[in-house]
């Protein structure tokens, strides 16, 4: 992941991973219509296939490396790289989405964790935590400011509230590629790590888990778990490096609007 020299892109490259960004929104906008207990995970990645099709692009993740879906599904204690299946989500899961759109040739990619039904205050504040953390990360891009200053930003405001940061998985480059260079680890130090230039595209996901950091893969080679089989959270933009600092170009907005009118709960 991430191997290479960092590509910059263009502004037109941008409004392209933009637009993808609208199309990726708007479908995990679909998806957040049909999440209710009793649905099986298989079904919301039909349904996110099928969206992203019908807006003429193509899931990034179906067949990267071999993974057989276009959602990473990921409940519970799953942090990321969940498979789809014919799980039943039940009242209380803790879901995570991730999703990625290849449209003219470059790819967006982002996440979002979703609650069904009713969780414990401890789940709320680790999936505000994680979110905001996102945020924290985000207000570090700018010109001249290096990856470790996004990274710091991550480790430290999710640590100083007790909480575990998985770093065998990072956020990455954006372009022609779904992954690409500069990785960008959930933790580090500050003036470390590749100098952001503008036109420089990066995935920010932080990784966030409700005990300790430690995870393991599953044997499908697939799904990774924290450890203790505590709770984790993931949320992801798209971010690019502009003159006057950053622009995101995911989007939430469409699924945000979904849960509300459905009045399910979101942080």
């Amino acid at each position: 992941m991430g191997k290479g020299s960092i590509i910059l892109k263009s502004k037109e490259e941008a409004d392209i991973i933009r637009n993808n960004g609208i199309i990726l929104g708007k479908t995990h906008a679909e998806v957040a219509k049909i999440l209710n207990e009793g649905v099986i995970t298989k079904s919301l990645d039909l349904v996110a296939e099928e969206f992203i099709k019908d807006n003429k692009g193509l899931p990034s993740f179906k067949g990267y490396g071999g993974f057989p879906a276009s959602l990473c599904i990921s409940v519970n204690d799953v942090v990321v790289h969940g498979i789809p299946s014919n799980r039943v989500l039940k009242n209380g899961d803790v879901v995570s989405i991730d999703c990625g759109v290849l449209k003219d040739g470059f790819h967006a990619d982002s996440a979002y964790t979703y609650v069904i039904g009713e969780v414990g205050s401890d789940v709320v504040d680790l999936l505000k935590s994680t979110k905001e953390s996102l945020y924290q990360g985000i207000s570090k891009v700018r010109i001249g400011n290096r990856i470790g200053d996004v990274s710091y930003a991550v480790q430290s405001y999710n640590e100083q509230r007790g909480y575990g940061l998985v770093r065998e998985l990072v956020g990455h480059g954006v372009g022609k590629d779904l992954h690409e260079s500069p990785e960008v680890p959930n933790f580090g130090r500050r003036g470390n790590g590749p100098r952001m230039q503008e036109g420089m595209v990066i995935a920010i996901e932080p990784m966030v888990t409700l005990g300790k950091r430690f995870v393991a893969q599953e044997e499908d080679g697939w799904t990774i778990r924290t450890e203790d089989r505590k709770m984790a959270a993931h949320y992801e933009h798209t971010v690019v490096v502009t003159k006057d600092g950053y622009d995101i170009l995911t989007t939430f907005e469409y699924l945000e609007e979904v849960l509300k009118e459905r009045k399910m709960f979101y942080v």
